[in-house]
C-alpha cells in the first residue's frame, strides 16, 4: 500500500474529522448529565432541592425569620405610613429622574441659560464659552439663587418625614409649598390669568393659595421666557451698535467683500471685557430674583 502523502487537503480532512469527533464527544457527555439532573428535578417526590423548609408562622413577627424570597414591604398603619429602605431607594431614584424638569420648569436655571446664550451669540464667538461651561455656570446659579428654598424644603418636609411627623401626602404639599411661593412672585399676573381661563378656574388676582400648581408652573415657564428674551434683547443693544459702525465704516472705506462680522468681533470681545461683562450681566441677572 503507497503511504498517503501529507498534502494541504489531507490536513485539513484530518483536522475536520478530528474536531467532528470531539463535538460527538462533548454532546453525548453534556446528554448524560441532562439525564442525571432530570431525575433530580425540583417536585421530585423522592429529592428534594429545598435546602431549609419554608416552615409556618403565626404572627407576622415571626415572618421575617422564615426562609421566604427577597421581598419589599410597605408598612400602613393609621394613616401613617413608613417605607423601608429598599422603597425609599427606588423613590429617591425616581426623583432623581425627575429632576431635570422640576430644574427646567420650577427654578431659574430657564432665565439664566437663555440670557446666557444670548450673551454668547451677541458677541459672535460662535461656542465659545463652550456650552458645557454655561451649563454648568446655569447649574451654579440655579443652586445660588435656590438655596434658600432647598433649604426650607429640607426643614418643613424632608426632616419632618424622615421622623415619621407626616405622611406621604402631607410630605408632598410641605415640599411643593416653598417652590410656589418662588414662582408665584416672578411670575405675571397676565400669565396666570390667561391659563386661570383656560382651565375654567376662577381667581381673586391676589392669593396664591386660589392658584393651583398645575397653573402656576406653566405661567411661571411663560413669564420667565418673556423676561429672558427681554434681557437678551438689552444684551444686544450695544453690540449691534458696534456692528453698524463696522459696515459703515468698511462701505466707506470700499471694502464690501469683507464681513463686517469678523473685523467687529474684537471690538466687541474688548468692549466687553473693558466693561466686566461677565461680573455685570451675572451679577444683574441674580438680583433679579430678589
Amino acid at each position: 500500500m503507497r503511504p498517503m502523502k501529507l498534502t494541504g487537503k489531507n490536513i485539513i480532512r484530518t483536522i475536520c474529522l478530528l474536531v467532528t469527533v470531539g463535538i460527538l464527544w462533548f454532546q453525548g457527555t453534556i446528554s448524560a448529565q441532562a439525564s442525571d439532573q432530570i431525575e433530580h428535578e425540583t417536585g421530585d417526590t423522592e429529592v428534594s432541592t429545598t435546602i431549609t423548609d419554608p416552615g409556618t408562622y403565626d404572627n407576622p413577627e415571626d415572618l421575617n425569620t422564615l426562609n421566604t424570597v427577597n421581598r419589599i414591604t410597605l408598612t400602613y398603619d393609621d394613616d401613617n405610613g413608613s417605607l423601608n429602605g429598599a422603597l425609599r431607594i427606588l423613590i429617591t431614584l425616581t426623583l432623581i429622574g425627575l429632576a431635570p424638569i422640576l430644574i427646567l420648569t420650577m427654578t431659574s436655571f430657564t432665565r439664566i441659560v437663555i440670557v446666557l446664550h444670548f450673551t454668547r451669540q451677541a458677541l459672535n464667538t460662535q461656542t465659545v464659552p463652550p456650552n458645557q461651561v454655561m451649563i454648568g455656570l446655569a447649574l451654579i446659579l440655579t443652586f445660588f439663587i435656590m438655596e434658600p428654598t432647598i433649604s426650607e424644603i429640607n426643614e418643613t418636609a424632608v426632616i419632618p418625614f424622615e421622623n415619621q411627623e407626616m405622611d406621604q401626602e402631607e410630605f408632598l404639599e410641605a415640599a411643593v409649598q416653598p417652590l410656589r411661593e418662588f414662582m408665584y412672585p416672578q411670575t405675571q399676573v397676565k400669565d396666570v390669568r390667561v391659563f386661570m381661563e383656560v382651565a375654567g378656574l376662577e381667581w381673586d388676582g391676589a392669593s396664591l393659595e386660589s392658584i393651583p400648581t398645575s397653573v402656576l408652573v406653566p405661567s411661571f415657564m411663560i413669564s420667565e421666557l418673556r423676561i429672558a428674551f427681554w434681557i437678551g434683547f438689552m444684551i444686544y443693544i450695544p453690540f449691534i451698535v458696534i456692528d453698524m459702525v463696522v459696515a459703515s465704516t468698511l462701505m466707506s472705506m470700499g471694502m464690501m467683500m469683507l464681513p463686517p462680522t469678523t473685523i467687529s468681533m474684537p471690538f466687541k470681545i474688548l468692549l466687553f471685557v473693558l466693561a466686566d461683562g461677565w461680573s455685570l450681566i451675572i451679577t444683574e441677572l441674580v438680583r433679579t430674583f430678589y
